[in-house]
């Protein structure tokens, strides 16, 4: 092969490779280990705070946002981002414990709690990619923060979510749980949103974890009642029954 055409062909492959979408590379070029994938250590999470714990690049990508928000006058803040298996499992089994002592069966119990709750092991917020969000400029602020009515019509939190509408996926920010009236699982949250070149990889590995077994390892309350049917079904709707772009 003479000099010019060498030069000619491996132009034209970097410019090719160059056009691939970032999250085709990420998928290829990361791998992660179960603890990483369950929430029971990550090197790459920083911060200090359940507020500042998150993936370096989400962390990154999520000052920029930021920053480009605050010249709306919106003042993005965090109210959850980070959350550790063990984290997870006392949020569960809190509420599993106070469901069954208000006399819900366990079976109802565990229904009732991944309405909003995930089963620890199984949440987003285990990667460090993902982020519960309001506007701090919003005055008053609202005793809880996380419903979603205060995001539309006259709420606190409209103007962010508007400002998201356009602008967060430009950051690489997708909202998780979307308002898909044919979309199953957990229910609408306009506050979690997802950064995606790292989050995508994340769950097609996560996709390849025994489940059921991890949750009888880690002996989760309730695990007795994680039958194959209710393990396959919560997978189905609640792990990937998400924003499409997030697949």
């Amino acid at each position: 092969m003479n000099r010019n055409k060498f030069i000619k062909i491996s132009s034209l492959t970097a410019f090719g490779m160059s056009c691939i979408p970032q999250l085709t590379f990420a998928a290829l070029q990361q791998s992660f280990t179960r603890n990483q994938l369950i929430g029971k250590g990550n090197s790459d999470i920083i911060g200090n705070t359940y507020t500042s714990k998150m993936h370096r690049d989400t962390s990154e990508a999520f000052q920029k946002m930021k920053r480009a928000a605050s010249k709306e006058n919106i003042n993005i803040e965090v109210v959850s981002a980070y959350r550790s298996f063990q984290r997870q499992k006392e949020i569960f089994e809190g509420k599993y414990k106070r469901f069954t002592n208000q006399g819900l069966s366990p079976t109802e119990a565990i229904q009732k709690i991944i309405e909003y709750s995930t089963i620890p092991g199984t949440s987003r917020h285990h990667w460090g990619t993902d982020i519960d969000i309001i506007d701090a400029n919003a005055s008053p602020r609202p005793k809880s923060v996380l419903q979603p009515e205060l995001f539309h019509g006259e709420g606190p939190f409209c103007k962010l979510k508007d400002w998201l509408n356009i602008h967060a996926n430009s950051f690489g920010f997708y909202e998780v749980y979307t308002d898909n009236a044919n979309r199953k699982g957990f229910k609408y949250e306009p506050w979690h949103f997802s950064y995606a070149p790292v989050s995508v990889p994340m769950l097609q590995e996560y996709k390849k974890l025994d489940i059921p077994s991890i949750l009888k390892e880690e002996n989760v309350l309730g695990n007795e009642y994680f039958s194959e049917a209710f393990i396959k079904k919560y997978r189905d709707e609640n792990i990937l029954d998400i924003n499409p772009k997030l697949l």
